[in-house]
C-alpha cells in the first residue's frame, strides 16, 4: 500500500518549513491541498514539482473513496492544509479515519499550528489545557460556554477578526470581566502580536482597534 503523510506547512513565515516537509512533498507522487491556488505558492518556493489535487471540505466526501482506493494500490500522498497542520481546525480527519479503517499507514510529520505558540506565549497555564477551536457560530454556541463556565483548565479558542469582539463579550457575559486572557494575531507574520490582559480590557482595546488577522484567545481556568 502507499502511504499517507500528513505534512504540516508553515502558518506565516516560509521559514517555518522544515527540511523533513520539503523532502517529503517532492518525494510523494500526489499532494491532496485545501487551497491549490494559495500550496502552489508554497511548492514553487521550494522548487517543489509534485502533482496537486484540491481536497477541501466541499470535495472530502466525493473524493475520499477514490484518494483511499489509489492508496491502496500504492500511490503514496501528502495531504496539507492552507496553514498549520492538517486535521486541527481544517480538513483531513476525514481521510485519516478512513485510511486507518482501511490500515493505509499513516506518517504525521511534526510542524506549525497555531495554538501552541499562542499558548505558550500567553503567560496562562500550559501543562494542563482544553482545546475547542472555532465555537459554532449559532447552534451549540452558548449550550457549549455555559459547560465551559466550570472548567479549571486553560482554554484555547480560535475566532476569525470579524466575531473576535462578539466573542470576547460572550467569554465575558459567561467567564466574568476581570479573567485573565491573552490574544495573539498573525503568529508567525510581519505584524505579530500578543496581548495580555483581562477579557474586559482586551475587548476595549479591539472595539478601539479593527481587529485584523486570524486570532488565537487564550483563557485561564477557573480558579480551583
Amino acid at each position: 500500500m502507499g502511504k499517507l503523510y500528513i505534512v504540516p506547512t508553515p502558518i506565516g513565515n516560509l521559514q517555518d518549513m522544515t527540511f523533513r516537509a520539503v523532502d517529503v512533498l517532492k518525494n510523494v507522487n500526489l499532494i491532496l491541498a485545501e487551497d491549490t491556488r494559495k500550496t502552489v505558492i508554497l511548492l514553487k518556493h521550494f522548487e517543489i514539482k509534485t502533482k496537486l489535487r484540491a481536497f477541501h471540505k466541499f470535495n472530502e466526501h466525493k473524493s475520499l473513496q477514490s484518494i483511499i482506493e489509489q492508496l491502496k494500490a500504492g500511490i503514496p500522498m501528502a495531504l496539507v492544509s492552507d496553514a498549520g497542520t492538517p486535521g486541527i481546525s481544517d480538513p483531513g480527519f476525514l481521510l485519516i479515519r478512513e485510511a486507518v479503517n482501511s490500515s493505509i499507514e499513516i506518517e504525521t510529520l511534526p510542524g506549525a499550528t497555531a495554538f501552541v505558540p499562542a499558548l505558550v506565549n500567553s503567560g496562562l497555564p500550559c501543562d494542563k489545557f482544553v482545546f475547542e477551536g472555532f465555537l459554532p457560530k449559532k447552534k451549540g454556541r452558548q449550550k457549549r460556554l455555559t459547560e465551559l463556565e466550570t472548567e479549571n483548565r486553560t482554554m484555547v479558542f480560535y475566532e476569525s477578526p470579524y466575531r473576535v469582539v462578539k466573542a470576547l463579550e460572550q467569554f465575558i457575559a459567561h467567564f466574568g470581566s476581570d479573567r485573565k486572557a491573552s490574544i495573539s494575531r498573525e503568529i508567525s507574520k510581519i505584524f505579530e502580536e500578543t496581548r495580555r490582559a483581562s477579557l474586559l480590557e482586551l475587548v476595549q482595546y479591539f472595539k478601539s482597534n479593527t481587529p485584523r488577522g486570524e486570532f488565537v484567545i487564550i483563557i485561564e481556568g477557573i480558579s480551583k
